[in-house]
C-alpha cells in the first residue's frame, strides 16, 4: 500500500504537494526493491472522506501523485479514491494507465461513517467500457468500517458482486484498517465467488500470509510493514523485505 498523505482540498493538507509526492514515490519504490508484485495507492490522508464523489481538486492531484509514481517503478499499480468514488478512481485510472481500481462499494450498500453508501455498478460498468477497458476492478464485499444490512449473508454478497456486478476480484477484509478477516470467512468467500480471485484487505502479517494464501489468491498489505506498524508511516524498507520473504515461503 501506498497511503497518500492529505491531498489539495482536504482539511488536513500542508501545502506541500511536492513533499508528498515524494514521499509517496520513496514508499512505492521501496516497495518495488522488496519484490512486490503490484501497488495500491489511495488517498487514505483525506480523511474525513467524501461518501463517493470526491472534489475534482483531488482526483486532480491524484493523477499528478499516481502518474509520478508510475514514472518511478515497473510493476503494476492500481488506485482506491476513497471513500468510495469508483468512476474518479477509473478517470485516475485512464489517465495513469493503471492495472486496477479498488472499489469499497460496488454493488448493494453498506452503513458506514460517511452515511449509507450505494454501490454504483451499472454506471462503472459503463464507465469503464468507454474510457479504461482495460482496468481490472477488485471490488470490496463487507468492506471494513461498514456495516451490511440486515440479512444479508457473506457468500450472497460475494456470489452478486462477483457475477452481476461485474468485479474481477473479490477483496475480503477485516472489520478495520490492520484487521484480518478470519479463515473460515475467506473460505466462505472463496466457495462463492465461483473462480473470482479473491484478495485479503487488510491483516496480513509475515506470520499470517502463507496461511492466508493458502486461502487467497493475493494480499493488500499496509500497516504491517510501516515503520513502527502504524498506517500513516512511512514504508520499513526491512519490514517491506521481510513480509515478501515470509509470504513466499510461507506458501505452500
Amino acid at each position: 500500500m501506498v497511503h497518500l498523505g492529505p491531498l489539495p482540498g482536504s482539511s488536513r493538507y500542508d501545502d506541500d504537494l511536492d513533499n508528498l509526492i515524494e514521499d509517496a514515490v520513496t514508499d512505492a519504490e521501496r516497495l518495488e526493491a522488496a519484490g512486490f508484485d503490484g501497488l495500491m495507492i489511495e488517498n487514505f490522508g483525506d480523511a474525513p472522506f467524501f461518501a463517493d464523489d470526491v472534489p475534482k481538486v483531488t482526483i486532480a492531484a491524484m493523477t499528478r501523485v499516481v502518474s509520478d509514481i508510475a514514472a518511478a517503478v515497473n510493476i503494476p499499480f492500481g488506485v482506491n479514491v476513497l471513500r468510495n468514488d469508483a468512476l474518479g478512481a477509473l478517470a485516475v485510472a485512464a489517465a495513469t494507465d493503471a492495472a486496477f481500481v479498488r472499489v469499497n462499494v460496488l454493488s448493494g450498500e453498506m452503513a458506514t461513517d460517511q452515511g449509507t453508501i450505494r454501490g454504483r455498478a451499472a454506471e462503472v460498468a459503463r464507465m469503464r467500457r468507454s474510457i479504461a477497458p482495460d482496468t481490472r476492478i477488485l471490488a470490496d464485499v463487507f468492506v471494513k468500517h461498514a456495516t451490511p444490512p440486515p440479512g444479508l449473508t457473506l457468500d450472497q454478497a460475494v456470489a452478486d458482486t462477483a457475477e452481476r456486478a461485474g468485479a474481477d476480484a473479490i477483496v475480503i477484509s477485516g472489520s478495520a484498517t490492520g484487521k484480518a478477516p478470519t479463515l473460515p470467512t475467506i473460505r466462505k468467500a472463496r466457495a462463492a465467488a465461483a473462480g473470482v480471485p479473491i484478495v485479503i484487505g487488510s491483516g496480513a502479517t509475515p506470520a499470517s500470509a502463507g496461511k492466508l494464501l493458502d486461502i487467497a489468491d493475493s494480499l493488500i498489505v499496509g500497516t504491517s510493514i510501516k515503520e513502527r506498524k502504524a498506517t500513516t508511516n512511512p514504508v520499513s524498507a526491512r519490514a517491506a523485505t521481510a513480509f515478501v520473504r515470509a509470504a513466499r515461503k510461507g506458501k505452500r
